[in-house]
This record gives C-alpha cells, structure tokens and sequence, in this order.
C-alpha cells in the first residue's frame, strides 16, 4: 500500500541535524528536478526579499521564511515526518507509533512537496516554505513542472498495490496516477453528516476531513492493514468502524472515489 499525503504549509523547526544530502533522499529519480527547484528557490530568497514574499505568497509576518529558504543548503536537518505539523499529522501523530507501525509508515507513506516532488516520512529534510501553488522564475507553476519527471517515477513506487490518494488538489495536480495504477487507486472524502429537520444534511468541513484523514492513516499502520486494492481498502475501514460508502468507478482506468461519513467532530 502506498499512501499519498500532503504536506503541511507550516513547518517544525529545522533541526541540528547534518545538513541536507540530496543524495539520500528517496526516489533518486526525481533528484535532478530537485536539484532544479532548490537552486531557484534558494537564489530566490537570496535576492530580493520582497520580490521572494510576492512569487512565495507570503504575508508580513511570514518574512522570515525568506531567510529560511535562503539558508536551506546549510540548515539542520530531520525525518520529513517531524518536519510536517498541522491537523492531518497531530491526528496521525507519527512520533508515538508502536515500532511496527513506524515501519509500515517509512515503506508506504509519500509526501507530496512543491520543493521535493515527493519524500518518504524518514527522509531528512530542512524546513522550508515553498507551496506547490508557486510559480518559481525558471521552473514555472510547480505542480506543472513536477508532472513529467513524477509520471516515470511514481508508477514504480506504487508497485502492484493499493494507492491510497489523501492528497488536495493542488498536491493531486503534480501526479495523476493512469490506467492499470489508476484502476488499483481510491481518493476519500471525508463527509459530516447531520439530522436538520429530520432530514440528513452532509457537508465537507476542511479542519475536521484533515484530522480524519490523519486518524484513518494512524488506524491502517497501527492495525497492520494491508489491503491489496481500493475493494479491500472498503472492508478493512469498515473493519476499523468507519462508515464507507463507494462504487466501483464506470470504467477501467479510473480511481475509486470513497465517502467515510462521520457524525461527530472532534
């Protein structure tokens, strides 16, 4: 099973780690794109700061950000799934798995990145601010820029199994799984539902999807579920308590879309 995450627009502290070394992180084919955006973004933040917050889409109180990314050769490193905090990761709290769920999680959980493409949860990494939304001076709009060398990578990291896409959009823009990875492929919504008037209500709540999306992940690593296809994906969630409604797609080729419909936020 390869789980497909986004990242989290704020970022942990770097930390007193070695600094980078490209060369370690996973999916070396993607290191010359890289190599490519890091050198853009970097040059970027080393000129002109204004400039950088404009392309970067930062506020006045994200300024420092610029200085961040202008040192990111240099910064303190650590695991990619210590450096991504937000509601999806606090739910999936990585840090307090038992030792045979973290190993689940380093083989099949993907992060998408506007600097790094993708990263594995132990891949060391600095932190850093660069939206896959931005459009950087050479490369361009990045999710653009990441599709063709994503296309010859990420099919062979999927293997022949389950691709469970928890991506939003602009992250799910970068790659779009096709054909036979397509058909072995389900994206989940996560949908609140309610009694108005005595009649059900149903409703997408962005903070809320986030945290169940993280809680979903958490339960799959923990139990040891190992579902080969988005079919068994359904029984092994509905296994672990959760409501799933899901139709196979009208044809070949085409990712599962399944709803968890909840009734409780937390």
């Amino acid at each position: 099973m390869l789980v497909l995450l986004p990242p989290s627009e704020g970022k942990a502290a770097a930390g007193r780690g070695a600094p980078l070394r490209p060369e370690s992180l996973s999916l070396p084919g993607l290191a010359a794109a890289r190599e490519t955006v890091l050198t853009e973004l970097v040059e970027l933040c080393t000129g002109d700061e204004e400039k950088a917050r404009e392309v970067l889409g930062l506020s006045e109180g994200l300024r420092g950000e610029v200085a961040k990314n202008a040192g990111l050769r240099t910064a303190g490193t650590r695991p990619a799934g210590e450096i991504y905090t937000g509601v999806l990761y606090d739910a999936l709290d990585l840090a307090s798995l038992d030792p045979s769920a973290k190993r689940r999680a380093a083989r099949s959980l993907l992060v998408f990145s506007g600097l790094w493409g993708a990263v594995r949860v132990t891949d060391r990494i600095p932190s850093y601010r660069c939206s896959m939304g931005v459009k950087l001076p050479g490369p361009g709009a990045l999710a653009a820029y990441w599709r063709t060398p994503m296309a010859s990578v990420l099919p062979e990291a999927a293997g022949d199994g389950l691709v469970l896409d928890l991506r939003s959009s602009a992250y799910a823009a970068a790659w779009k799984p096709k054909g036979e990875v397509a058909g072995r492929t389900a994206t989940v919504r996560v949908l609140h539902s309610q009694i108005v008037d005595g009649v059900e209500k149903r409703s997408v709540v962005s903070h809320f999807n986030k945290a169940t999306k993280g809680r979903i992940v958490r339960a799959l690593l923990t139990e040891g579920a190992a579902p080969k296809d988005p079919a068994g994906l359904v029984e092994a969630l509905r296994d672990l308590g959760y409501v799933v409604e899901a139709e196979p797609p009208g044809r070949a080729g085409r990712p599962w879309a399944l709803d968890v419909v909840v009734t409780e936020i937390h």
